[in-house]
């Protein structure tokens, strides 16, 4: 179907990423249009031979996805007239398992996930990605023998007002701050170090800028920071399974975000099953966990809200499913009210 008859019907173009080297994934990049009435998703269709998009970002009439393997790279694609996107380029972001991606300043930075570091590749005028003009690596490790025997760069992004990016390790227990300069170089500029153990995996900012919440994947909880002109400090954290929760299977937080008007954050936790709901209080100073609402499938990696806040989606990586809830955003509860299969689902992105 293409981008106009999806428009007609009042539709958004959606992106889903997959595996496509794992039993069961897809065979590309695949997607998809929803219906930010009804809270619908429909799969319309995929782009072939786009290797493992586990990540991917919209930018209109560009999108650009990783390509999570050993040798990473990033590949650009362009929407044509028809809405049918088409790969332009790929470029190597120097590292291995990419699995992030952040556009920021005319520059598309990459988390590489294996090897600890952060890639930057300019944006061509025609969408393209030009050639790499830096990849910084981390140092260091955690306690976890399993899974911080080295750095894990697993997120980065530009902070609310533009000034800062900051890339999230899961092997160092840290978040690093830095400044893109003109030239498409990464300059650090701090380094808040997490608990032992936590294993940071994804954060998310306030509306109002002040404040951040991180995702630890290792241990269940979530950290209230406050943030300042790239400076973030780690404060009190909580549990992200409600009191009693079974302790196996292990679970694994995954993707945190926030609603459009600062009221509630939302984190998805693997293995628990379930969407957990946190009520922001103080200004977002601080968070109470509301409850977990079971997510209707298994092992949900990836969260993310439609623009207005109406409906929550989550990709359901080991169910092959996308569910979708209604938020009633006097409350911040989920009910379900959609499922759609798709192969080894990652990741949902919205048209930006």
């Amino acid at each position: 179907m293409t981008e106009g008859v999806a428009e007609a019907r009042g539709e958004v173009r959606a992106y889903l990423g997959t595996y496509t080297t794992w039993p069961g994934g897809g065979t590309g990049l695949g997607l998809g249009a929803f219906d930010p009435r009804t809270g619908r998703l429909r799969v319309t269709g995929v782009v072939e031979d786009v290797a493992n998009p586990s990540f991917v970002v919209d930018a209109g009439r560009f999108a650009y996805a990783v390509n999570e393997q050993s040798d990473g790279e990033v590949t650009a694609l362009a929407v044509g007239a028809d809405g049918v996107p088409k790969v332009l380029n790929s470029r190597s972001t120097g590292g291995a398992d990419p699995c992030h991606l952040a556009l920021h300043r005319g520059f598309l930075l990459s988390a590489n996930y294996s090897s600890g570091s952060v890639a930057v590749h300019p944006v061509r005028p025609d969408g393209g990605l030009g050639e790499r003009t830096d990849l910084v690596r981390h140092e260091g490790s955690g306690p976890d023998p399993e899974r911080q025997e080295g750095p894990h760069a697993h997120q980065v992004l530009p902070d609310p007002r533009g000034e800062f990016v900051l890339a999230v390790d899961l092997g160092t227990d840290s978040v690093y701050s830095y400044k893109l300069e003109e030239a498409g170089t990464l300059t650090l500029a701090g380094t808040a170090r997490l608990h032992p153990g936590a294993g940071p995996r994804h954060l998310a900012f306030h509306p109002n800028g002040r404040f951040a919440y991180i995702a630890n994947e290792l241990d269940s909880t979530i950290v209230v920071a406050s943030y300042e002109r790239g400076a973030l400090k780690p404060g009190p954290r909580l549990s992200t399974l409600p009191e009693g929760a079974p302790t196996t299977p292990r679970n694994y937080p995954a993707e945190v975000v926030v609603s459009p008007d600062g009221r509630f954050v939302y984190l998805s936790n693997r293995g628990h099953d379930s969407v957990a709901v946190f009520a922001v209080e103080r200004s977002g100073a601080a968070l109470r966990l509301v409850g977990a609402t079971p997510v209707g499938g298994q092992y949900p990696r990836h969260i993310v809200l439609d623009r207005a806040g109406r409906f929550l989606l989550a990709a359901n990586q080991n169910s092959g499913d996308v569910t979708v809830f209604a938020v009633d955003r006097a409350t911040g509860g989920l009910r379900q009210v959609s499922s759609t299969d798709a192969p080894i689902p990652v990741c949902v992105a919205f048209r930006g």
